[in-house]
């Protein structure tokens, strides 16, 4: 920079933006008066895949210290894990030597210093290594994240949801009767098949009635969420919302693709049921449009990819501001889920939580179980329990994953239309 002596980095006259090499993370010098006395002295990156066959083998990040804490964090993107392996350890020289209780500085310099603004590859490096920072903050300081982020907002835990996969009246009331026992108050389920941009009613009817389905078999008493993954264009949406407003669900999920901001609005304007999206969005700035334009009335931004608890938090602040309400994703690997659950607790707009998971537990859960020591991201009374342990609230030995090695990466879905036409999945 013009007038500044004290350089960090030396350019290469030739290039004039290549940078000679660094011992240590640049500007660390300038924090050594506030320095905790902590060091990152190790990272390393994980890939476990419990099932080969899936989409999201799980990508998990061990940070060291001088001092003996460590910390775990996720970045498990669907479809892209060894691209984001890749990502995080391209990071290593951001990291080593760092203060790990300089998160936001930490944060700032991964995303500034990237220089091309972070996608889902880097949001999701980004996201693994910044649970990792909070977990080693939460255990240097004795305190669980959420109290840290000055939760918990709701003593009783944190709500949440499962998902509901029955295509029939049978299998639904079975889901009803297991809910209530549970004390589950909130599921979401889909809508069948893929769209075209105009489509015939025939095909429309039938996402209407098994919106329809839900509500009847589920009863009044369970509010439901009706995730379109973004597979209806403007038009078929707005039909579909319509129809579906006597049913007071409690939102609607992505109705149309994130990106399409004016396609969203669209669909806002012509109905009143509740519109949901956001766990493809990546940090702050990437909600910025559809919070101060007032679309989306609930914000679902995922921790694994948005850029971790750093970014979240950001987020729900941004969008309790416009009197947004927060509905994180979370359909990946169980750390992930374990840190949102720290920063939903802290959120005076959160609404609902999601796992992946259905009403009864998935062979998923019990491997979780063996690795953590206890049922993780399963609700006791319709909420997640909030832990007293600091950090994020677990313990986790690299022996644990070795029994589930990376199978290697695995394509999301792709489906297509009767015609070859790419279709939303």
């Amino acid at each position: 920079m013009a007038g500044t002596k004290n350089h960090s980095r030396s350019a290469i006259e030739a290039c004039g933006c290549s940078f000679l090499p660094e011992t240590k993370p640049a500007g660390l010098d300038a924090f050594a008066s506030v320095s905790s006395g902590l060091k990152i002295t190790g990272l390393k990156v994980f890939g476990v895949s419990p099932n080969p066959k899936s989409d999201r083998p799980y990508v998990f990040v061990k940070l060291e210290t001088n001092q003996g804490l460590v910390g775990w964090g996720e970045g498990t993107l669907e479809g892209k894990a060894g691209a984001v392996m890749a990502c995080i350890n391209d990071f290593h020289d951001f990291l080593i030597g760092a203060d790990p209780m300089q998160v936001e500085h930490i944060w700032e310099s991964m995303y500034v210093h990237s220089f091309y603004r972070a996608g889902p590859v880097i949001g999701s490096a980004i996201s693994g290594i910044d649970q990792a920072l909070w977990d080693i903050r939460g255990k240097a300081l004795g305190m669980p994240v959420y109290k840290l982020l000055g939760g918990p907002f709701d003593a009783r835990g944190v709500r949440g949801y499962y998902h509901v996969d029955g295509a029939n009246r049978e299998r639904l009331a079975e889901i009803r009767q297991t809910a209530q026992h549970q004390g589950i108050t909130c599921v979401k389920g889909g809508i069948p098949g893929y769209y075209e941009w105009l489509e015939r009613r025939p095909k429309i009817d039938r996402a209407i009635k098994s919106i329809q389905l839900l509500r009847e078999t589920l009863g009044p008493d369970i509010d439901i969420a009706v995730d379109f993954h973004a597979k209806t264009s403007p038009s078929v949406a707005s039909i579909i919302v319509k129809e579906v407003e006597p049913l007071n669900l409690l939102f609607v999920e992505e109705p149309c693709a994130p990106e399409n901001v004016q396609a969203m609005a669209k669909i806002a304007r012509r109905s009143t049921t509740p519109i949901a999206t956001g766990e493809r969005l990546i940090a702050a700035y990437g909600c910025r449009e559809l919070i101060e334009m007032g679309i989306i009335d609930i914000l679902q931004t995922d921790i694994n990819h948005v850029g971790g608890i750093t970014a979240l938090w950001k987020v729900a602040a941004i969008a309790n501001v416009s009197s947004i309400s927060m509905a994180p994703h979370a359909c990946e690997g169980p750390l992930g889920g374990l840190a949102t659950l720290q920063v939903d607790a802290a959120m005076p707009n959160f609404l609902v939580q999601e796992i992946c998971g259905q009403v009864k537990p998935r062979a998923v859960d019990k491997i979780w179980e063996e690795w953590l020591g206890f049922p993780a991201m399963r609700m006791v009374n319709g909420r997640f329990p909030l832990s007293e342990k600091p950090g994020l609230g677990f313990e986790l030995s690299e022996a644990s994953l070795a029994k589930y090695p990376f199978g290697g990466t695995r394509p999301m879905a792709r489906v297509f239309h009767e015609d070859g036409s790419v279709a939303e999945w």
